[in-house]
């Protein structure tokens, strides 16, 4: 997977944002920022029409934006022939949201070789927090990532 990094002309690395790669990206518009190795942003721009009954977005889009951004970071850890698979995902809603563009910044805590943890911080555009999410994530290989 190409990491899609540029130097900024300051010496620091900026991350060129580009489409989501996978269907559920593309049906919410997520945009992602790969921002180094075991790290990811996604962005997500938050109307009515991810609400829920109460007119704040859902709980359930916030949670698959937060991670989409988690396993974008698992998986630019991840060799050639692994994949991985979600096998817990945790968020706390902190802040309601109505209409916002908000950031996913996840990064990875601890990969290891078989099983790996991911955290979550999901910010509106003034930085404040408004979820925090954290995944387990299982990495595959062999006959075990065939299909995925």
């Amino acid at each position: 997977m190409s990491t899609n990094l540029k130097d900024n002309g300051n010496g620091q690395i900026a991350a060129q944002p580009e489409e989501f790669p996978a269907p559920i990206g593309k049906l919410l518009g997520l945009t992602l920022r790969r921002t180094g190795a075991g790290r990811a942003a996604v962005e997500f721009e938050a109307d009515r029409r991810y609400a829920n009954p109460m007119g704040t977005l859902h709980g359930g889009v916030m949670s698959a934006v937060a991670d989409a951004a988690m396993g974008a970071a698992y998986l630019s850890l991840l060799a050639e022939g692994e994949t991985f698979t979600t096998v817990e995902l945790k968020i706390n809603f902190v802040r309601p949201v109505w209409n916002a563009k908000l950031s996913a910044e996840a990064k990875v805590v601890h990969a290891g070789k078989t099983v790996g943890l991911v955290e979550c911080e999901v910010f509106d555009i003034r930085r404040r927090l408004v979820a925090r999410a954290s995944s387990t994530c299982m990495t595959l290989s062999g006959t075990r990532a065939d299909g995925r």
